[in-house]
């Protein structure tokens, strides 16, 4: 069965698209850390980023390398930081989030509830 992310990639499902060219897609995160938390997924379905070819995984950090110079232009943060960890959907991706302390990268802590006016803004902010 297809991940989220491929129904995503496929058009089946709607997302904020921030950037994306033949092999990636930067997405908003819609259960976000922080405001301005984008997803890069790689456009095929792989589970283990360490399943990557040592290309692919060196292409994905320069595109997200561009799409984090993009987000700090942006949005008010100190850094933006960067994880991947794997379990929540079976389909590599990484996550790239506006931070201010290392707190703003606990994924333990509960995501942020945001509007679809929020979501839009920020999605326009990103893409203007």
């Amino acid at each position: 069965m297809p991940s989220i992310f491929s129904k995503i990639i496929n058009g089946e499902i709607p997302c904020f698209r921030v950037c994306e060219d033949e092999e990636f897609l930067a997405i908003l995160d819609i259960n976000p850390l922080v405001i301005g938390h984008v997803l890069v997924i790689y456009k095929i379905e792989v589970d283990y980023v360490f399943d990557l070819d040592d290309e692919v995984l060196a292409r994905m950090i320069l595109f997200s390398k561009k799409v984090a110079s993009l987000m700090k232009s942006k949005i008010d943060c100190e850094k933006i930081g960067l994880s991947i960890i794997g379990l929540e959907v079976p389909h590599v991706h990484i996550h790239l989030v506006p931070i201010c302390s290392a707190d703003d990268l606990n994924f333990t802590r509960p995501k942020l509830k945001l509007s679809l006016e929020q979501l839009q803004e920020t999605h326009r902010l990103l893409t203007e």
